[in-house]
């Protein structure tokens, strides 16, 4: 891992005072993606390589960074910004839509990589952080699909949300005069959940599941 001195880890008003690329920075530095990196490189192989598979990984990190909903608003933001491309580890060429869709279908292939990056992150934190994952609060997010609705159509084609499902929440309260007032919301696509400890709010279980 990368170290960078000048910042404390829990510094917050430090990173928070941070440009989005400084921040990127960070984030790239200390990902644990190594392996990730080289399974994919090794799928590769001796192929086309006009978009480098880190520069792709980067750019996917960037648009988490960003808080890009869209690939489309990431890759603007690419096209735009000099700096945010060098960074990535882009030589000028800007990724088409279709290349960053595809890799992004491949880095999807690989979720044991992927979950093994959040592990050996948790564990850092065990070694650094006191009493990790003593105290934990636990919550739960919609995200919703692209797709509007389930599809008749079940056949895998790499373009339908074939594992979306339809979600509902209840809220409930009382009124100042006693009253008592619902609010349901619904959704087609999953529900995240995850436990974070109490006061840093560093992430120690998550699980991410259709919304049924």
């Amino acid at each position: 891992m990368a170290i960078i001195p000048q910042l404390s880890l829990f510094a917050w008003e430090e990173i928070e005072e941070l440009g989005d690329l400084e921040r990127l920075r960070l984030v790239i530095e200390y990902m644990p993606d190594e392996q990730l990196m080289r399974v994919l490189e090794k799928e590769r192989g001796k192929g086309r390589d006009d978009y480098p598979i880190r520069a792709m990984w980067n750019a996917l990190l960037a648009g988490i960074v960003f808080q890009h909903d869209r690939d489309a608003k990431l890759l603007r933001e690419l096209a735009r910004n000099g700096q945010l491309r060098s960074l990535c580890g882009f030589n000028g060429k800007v990724p088409t839509p279709w290349a960053f869709s595809r890799f992004l279908h491949k880095v999807l292939m690989h979720q044991a990589e992927v979950e093994e990056m959040f592990d050996d992150l948790v564990r850092e934190l065990k070694k650094i952080v006191p009493d990790f994952g003593k105290r934990l609060a636990i919550d739960s997010k919609a995200f919703k699909s692209y797709a509007a609705k389930k599809n008749k159509n079940e056949k895998e084609d790499g373009r339908r949300d074939l594992d979306a499902d339809y979600g509902k929440k209840v809220y409930r309260g009382t009124r100042e005069d006693g009253t008592r007032w619902e609010k349901i919301v619904k959704w087609f696509g999953y529900n995240a959940y995850s436990a974070c400890k109490f006061f840093t709010f560093f992430i120690f279980l998550k699980e991410f599941s259709s919304s049924l």
